[in-house]
């Protein structure tokens, strides 16, 4: 890892994902986490303040960076529930088969390099009638802004650390073995549109 990745890309992947319009979105998903909550790419934990603390009783972050992980300590010093950092050793989740209620997945699929493999994974360690939550950019539904994502993406995904642009959501989660029970979409304000696309939900066991 050199050192754009270990030391400036964290900090500005914390800064594009604390925008206003990034940050409502987690206030809208977030709170639904119930119990022991699996969280995928907790990078430098924006998510963490905006659990609701009645409903969850542990936060377990998954992400391969070191350094997201200490500016998450630093900035969260005083959570209400427990929270256990574990990396990513392999291509499988290192955690057992239907051991977590709720899998928080929250602007990651765009990096993660095989995501539907990685969807199984999380269905995996989700119990049965658990709920996967996920609030996810992707391609957008315009032809003329999908046009743009993908001339960009190439770029981009160097710029922001494998960041996908144009990854089509729901059919992703899908093919991941799950079912989408509730899902809204839209472009977010103040934001440009190429990189803005949102959509966020709930998905369950196929």
């Amino acid at each position: 890892m050199g050192f754009y990745e270990r030391y400036i890309l964290p900090r500005f992947i914390n800064c594009a994902c604390g925008t206003k319009p990034i940050t409502r979105q987690r206030e809208k998903v977030v709170p639904l986490a119930t119990g022991t909550v699996l969280e995928i790419g907790i990078g430098t934990g924006l998510n963490l303040r905006h659990y609701d603390h009645g409903k969850v009783d542990k936060v377990i972050g998954l992400d391969p960076s070191e350094e997201s992980w200490e500016i998450a300590r630093r900035n969260n010093p005083d959570l209400p529930f427990a929270l256990e950092f574990v990396g990513l050793p392999g291509e499988e989740i290192p955690l057992e088969e239907a051991s977590v209620d709720t899998v928080m997945v929250t602007y990651a699929l765009c990096t993660i390099p095989d995501p539907v493999t990685a969807l199984h994974g999380m269905r995996r360690v989700l119990k049965p009638g658990g709920r996967l939550v996920f609030c996810e950019h992707g391609e957008a539904p315009d032809p003329s802004v999908k046009k743009w994502q993908d001339r960009i993406n190439p770029l981009w995904k160097v710029i922001a650390g494998g960041c996908n642009l144009h990854r089509p959501i729901p059919s992703l989660l899908e093919d991941g073995g799950f079912s989408i029970t509730t899902m809204d979409s839209m472009y977010l304000p103040s934001t440009p549109r190429f990189a803005g696309f949102n959509y966020w939900g709930i998905a369950e066991h196929a």
